[in-house]
């Protein structure tokens, strides 16, 4: 059988051995710090490195041309990215500090200009600052205005007047009020008009510079939602000549992403003798652990890649560190991650449900989307209390079947299946609890065995049934890959019978992971590919076609 060839810059992992390949990977020195709060690695200070450390004028214009990739990125792939106001904790240490400082600095302009003569030192300071951000809020073809503000607030000339004592603050703070009553938003109309009842000249000027901040964010806002298309159309050239940069000036950028893909190769290719062969293929089977050993041929490059890009999902930090081309988007794998935790619990608790209700009472879309509803927000404690937590649902949940079979004039449930429900729901608090594990599988892993859940009160044969039906198909994170390697629309058209209770939940999150997984591969394909091809044979990539997966 053919073996996987790795990347010539990976000496020390062997190529037969997935433990070596492992061990091979750097570890970081404080388990899941290491990269939490980075962009990306910019040095590597071990003593293996083959690189030369970074001056401190690379590092500044590193961390320079990080901050506008990952902001280009932000713009891109979130559509709800703005700026808004930073508004510290008022009992935190930075908060108070700030205050003081902030305070202090009021004080001072206050004495100054209360002292006889008047100091006008830090109030043309503060005048020329005005200036310049009135100037920055003026859109290119306002050049009226612009000279009208040159003119105005001449600097030059109010340092005269100051000097003769003859500066007018009040009549300035007027003329400013007026400008910004005409380059506001209309959302800060308000704002603006209050400022005009203040009197007192440094409160006014304090105001004054608090409206122009929340200005200056209206401004970034427009601008990033001016920007946006612009960039959405260039952004996959843009972000991989900025990383391109980046990767020049430190050769060790891909070190992360090279073994990530290598782990995953080995991953794919490595015989699990404990997953015995699916007794029944469908096109929702896009992989398996078994798959080299049912196959001779090779995975193909694309095939690893939606194989990496679902495993990060299941991420974890304290053992391997996250791959470089994926960390500005780390943050939104987790969320998909919880998101996906969160409808896997949701799922369960509505299988459970509905094998001790019946159809009948699910075919309500009302009542399903209260379900939903209800037991969405009683999970929100689920992650530090899980018992508790399941506890209130199954207790909740309960309450509502019973009220909807009375209000449908169907059956009440009796005492022992209502406490076999209330138990089966409250089971679902447990990793291992096997509806749960069958909902939330790995996307590696072709479930077939045969589940059968003992419930507190007993089981009947017709609710045996609903479990044994649960084995075949309902693999949440198996959905995801297939999304990416058949593609949306296709893989909604063969949804997992199973999933369909949360399908329209599943269905968003999935075109959430499948719209940032296809702009990353879009911005580094050529580094993949780099990587992959000394990993699979390039004949043999070319052979195999995505749908054969």
């Amino acid at each position: 059988p053919d073996t996987i060839k790795m990347p010539k810059i990976e000496k020390t992992v062997l190529q037969n051995d997935p433990n070596e390949a492992e061990s091979g990977a750097r570890k970081p020195k404080t388990p899941g710090q290491s990269q939490e709060n980075k962009s990306f690695c910019l040095d590597d200070h071990s003593p293996e490195s083959q690189h030369e450390v970074l001056s401190v004028t690379d590092l500044i214009e590193t961390v320079n041309e990080v901050s506008k990739l990952s902001i280009a990125h932000e713009i891109v792939v979130n559509q709800d990215f703005y700026v808004e106001e930073s508004v510290l904790p008022p009992n935190s240490l930075e908060g108070r500090i700030m205050e003081m400082m902030y305070n202090a600095f009021w004080d001072h302009l206050e004495d100054q200009l209360s002292s006889i003569p008047p100091d006008f030192t830090c109030a043309l300071e503060l005048l020329k600052e005005v200036k310049e951000i009135l100037l920055s809020l003026l859109l290119p073809r306002q050049n009226y205005l612009r000279n009208e503000i040159e003119e105005a607030l001449d600097m030059d000339l109010l340092k005269q007047e100051a000097e003769h004592e003859a500066l007018d603050v009040p009549h300035l703070s007027n003329y400013i009020l007026n400008l910004m009553i005409r380059l506001c938003a209309p959302v800060r109309d308000e704002a603006v008009q209050k400022l005009e009842s203040i009197t007192d000249p440094v409160q006014l000027l304090k105001g004054i510079f608090h409206v122009l901040g929340l200005m200056k964010m209206d401004m970034v806002n427009y601008t990033i939602q001016n920007l946006r298309p612009y960039l959405q159309e260039h952004s996959v050239q843009y972000e991989r000549t900025k990383f391109q940069q980046l990767l020049n000036k430190q050769p060790s950028l891909l070190d992360c992403t090279t073994k990530w893909l290598i782990k995953t190769a080995i991953d794919l290719t490595t015989p699990s003798p404990s997953s015995p062969d699916s007794p029944r293929s469908s096109r929702m089977a896009c992989s398996s652990p078994n798959w080299a050993a049912n196959n001779s041929e090779l995975p193909s490059s694309t095939m690893v890649l939606y194989e990496g890009y679902v495993n990060l999902l299941l991420w974890d930090s304290d053992i391997e560190e996250f791959p470089e081309t994926l960390l500005m988007d780390r943050m939104r794998l987790r969320e998909i991650e919880s998101q996906l935790n969160q409808l896997t619990i949701l799922a369960s608790v509505l299988l459970v449900a509905r094998s001790f209700s019946g159809n009948i009472l699910f075919s309500t879309p009302k009542f399903l989307d209260k379900l939903k509803y209800i037991t969405m927000a009683l999970m929100e404690e689920f992650n530090p209390r899980p018992e508790e937590a399941m506890v209130s649902v199954s207790e909740q949940v309960s309450y509502e079947i019973h009220q909807g079979l009375k209000n449908m004039g169907l059956t009440a449930l009796s005492s022992e299946k209502t406490a076999s429900l209330i138990g089966q729901l409250q089971n679902i608090a447990e990793k291992e609890n096997c509806v749960r594990s069958i909902i939330g599988k790995s996307p590696m892993v072709v479930v077939v065995v045969v589940v059968v859940v003992v419930g507190r009160g007993g089981k009947d044969v017709e609710d045996e049934k609903v479990e044994l039906t649960l084995a075949g198909n309902q693999r949440s994170r198996f959905f995801l890959k297939c999304c990416l390697v058949h593609g949306m629309q296709e893989s909604l058209l063969d949804f997992p019978g199973g999933l369909i209770l949360i399908k329209e939940e599943l269905a968003e999150l999935g075109w959430k992971f499948v719209n940032l997984m296809h702009h990353n591969q879009q911005v580094f394909s050529p580094y993949y590919e780099e990587i992959l091809k000394d990993i699979i044979p390039p004949a043999q990539a070319q052979e195999k076609e995505v749908e054969s997966i």
